[in-house]
C-alpha cells in the first residue's frame, strides 16, 4: 500500500541524517509530481509530525548569541558562511514538509501540495549542493556549530497555517532574497566558482518559494475575508520576535508578490 503525501512528509521529518533526509525529500517530491502528471494524485491523508524534526548528532546546536561570528574575508570564514547556508537549507527541507504534514485539517487545493512538495525537493537539492561545496573545500556539514533557533518559527506557528505562511516563506525566506546577492559577490571576489554557481541556483529558486507563501497567504485571506496586508502585519508582529531589518531586495520581493507596504512598516518597533 502506497504512502499518503502526509505520511511521506512525516517520514522526512523523522529522518535524522542530513543526506538521507535530502534523498528521501527528493524521492517523495518526485513521486508526488509523477502521480500528478499521470492524473492520479496520491492521497493527502493525515500524519502525526514530531514537534521537532529529527536531526543528526552534528552540528552542535547553540543559542544564536553563542554561535561564533563568521569573518567571510578568509577561507575559514567562507566555509563557516556556507556551513550556515547548509543548515538553513536542511531546516527548509523540514519546514516545507512540515507545512504539508501539520495542516491537513485545513482543506487546500492540490496546487498547495504541488508547490510545497516541489519546494521541499528543491531545498534538498540545495542542501546537497552546499554540502558538496563544503566537502570540496575540505569541510563538511556538522563540522561547525549551528544556530539552534531555526525551528522556533515552526513551533510558534504550529497551530496557525496563515501564521506559518507569513513568517516562514514571507519573512525568513524573503530575507534570503535580501542577503544572497551579497554572498554571491563575496564568493565571486574570492574566485570560488563552485560556491558562486550553487548560490546563484539557490537565489533563482528561492524567489518561487517566497511567491508560493504569498500566493497561499492571499488565498486564505480571501477565504476568510481578511485584508492581506493588515493580516500579514498582525501575524508577523505576533510570531516574529523582532522588527524586520533593511536593506530589502525590493525587485525580487515584488517578483514574489510582496510589495514594499507589506514589509517596510514592520521595520518599526511597536
Amino acid at each position: 500500500m502506497s504512502l499518503t503525501l502526509a505520511q511521506m512528509a512525516e517520514a522526512v521529518l523523522r529522518t535524522a541524517d542530513g543526506r538521507e533526509k535530502a534523498a528521501l525529500s527528493l524521492r517523495h517530491a518526485a513521486a508526488w509530481a509523477a502521480a500528478r502528471a499521470a492524473g492520479a494524485p496520491l492521497e493527502i491523508g493525515s500524519a502525526a509530525p514530531p514537534d521537532r524534526p529529527a536531526r543528526p548528532e552534528r552540528p552542535e546546536l547553540l543559542d544564536p548569541r553563542d554561535v561564533p561570528r563568521r569573518r567571510p574575508g578568509s577561507e575559514k570564514g567562507r566555509v563557516a558562511l556556507l556551513h550556515a547556508v547548509a543548515h538553513i537549507e536542511l531546516n527548509a527541507v523540514d519546514l516545507h514538509w512540515d507545512i504539508i504534514a501539520r495542516f491537513t485539517d485545513t482543506p487546500m487545493p492540490l496546487g498547495f501540495y504541488d508547490d510545497w512538495a516541489k519546494s521541499a525537493g528543491e531545498e534538498a537539492k540545495h542542501f546537497n549542493l552546499v554540502c558538496d561545496t563544503l566537502e570540496a573545500m575540505g569541510s563538511h556539514y556538522g563540522a561547525l556549530p549551528a544556530h539552534a533557533g531555526m525551528w522556533r518559527a515552526a513551533e510558534d506557528t504550529a497551530e496557525d497555517l496563515m501564521g506559518r505562511l507569513a513568517v516562514v516563506p514571507m519573512v525568513l525566506e524573503a530575507r534570503g532574497l535580501d542577503v544572497t546577492p551579497g554572498m554571491i559577490a563575496l564568493f565571486e571576489a574570492a574566485g570560488a566558482a563552485q560556491a558562486v554557481t550553487v548560490l546563484k541556483t539557490i537565489y533563482a529558486e528561492e524567489v518561487a518559494h517566497v511567491a508560493y507563501g504569498s500566493k497561499w497567504f492571499h488565498f486564505l485571506c480571501g477565504r476568510f475575508e481578511r485584508d492581506p496586508k493588515e493580516q500579514f502585519h498582525t501575524l508577523v508582529r505576533r510570531y516574529f520576535h523582532s522588527p524586520l531589518k533593511p536593506p530589502f531586495n525590493e525587485e525580487k520581493r515584488a517578483e514574489a508578490g510582496m510589495p514594499p507596504d507589506f514589509y517596510w512598516p514592520l521595520t518599526e518597533t511597536r
